[in-house]
């Protein structure tokens, strides 16, 4: 643990938190992307396979059932909740985010450090992890009018990711043998899927003008 991962890992609890305000007091999806969301309830549903075999610490496991139940609950709020689930916006949210899921797998299942279940399951939830954001962002485009807690949780997810880079950095030079290409890989990829938004999130803030995306 340093700096940078537990400010990385702040920075996405807070996004989740964030979200679960919009949706909880608001009770308002509106500008979410359901899609987007099950992808990431699918990417800790196969990265915490070892939550009740390998524990770590009592710090891990606690995050571990965050973002799992929030993840969850988040994908049954859009979708069952009566009030929420109308402001759900199905017909822009249209991206074929099945089409991400297959790739993922079969090159999880080429690319890996170990061919376990576990394993494979873990570099799965990179590969998705990394592309996850990619529907979300398309509605954004669609919708182009974001409000703010909807634009406060993409910037916390992009943040999370960027300081996670920097403990990588940190971590190779301060620990012998740090070397995990498929993570860094991965990560570096999602970081850049965030760099359009980011600029026009920095442009909005500076100017005070509303976050707009351009079509």
């Amino acid at each position: 643990m340093n700096i940078f991962r537990l400010a990385g890992d702040m920075t996405h609890l807070f996004s989740v938190l964030v979200l679960l305000l919009k949706i909880h007091t608001i009770k308002s999806c509106a500008g979410i992307s359901l899609k987007t969301q099950e992808l990431y309830a699918l990417v800790f549903a196969t990265r915490y396979l070892d939550i009740f075999t390998d524990y770590i610490s009592l710090y891990n496991t606690c995050m571990k059932l965050i973002f799992l139940g929030s993840s969850f609950s988040i994908v049954w709020y859009i979708r069952r909740h009566k009030i929420v689930r109308r402001s759900y916006d199905k017909e822009q949210d249209t991206f074929r985010h099945h089409f991400l899921i297959l790739p993922c797998i079969i090159l999880a299942l080429l690319i890996n450090e170990k061919f376990t279940v576990k394993e494979v399951m873990w570099t799965f939830s990179l590969y998705l992890e990394a592309v996850a954001i990619l529907p979300q962002l398309v509605l954004l485009q669609r919708t182009r009018n974001i409000d703010n807690l909807t634009g406060q949780y993409i910037f916390l997810l992009g943040a999370y990711r960027s300081l996670y880079i920097l403990n990588w950095i940190y971590r190779y030079f301060t620990e012998q043998h740090y070397v995990h290409w498929i993570t860094w890989i991965s990560g570096l990829v999602q970081t850049l899927l965030y760099a359009d938004f980011f600029y026009y999130y920095f442009h909005s803030w500076k100017n005070n003008e509303k976050l707009q995306l351009p079509a």
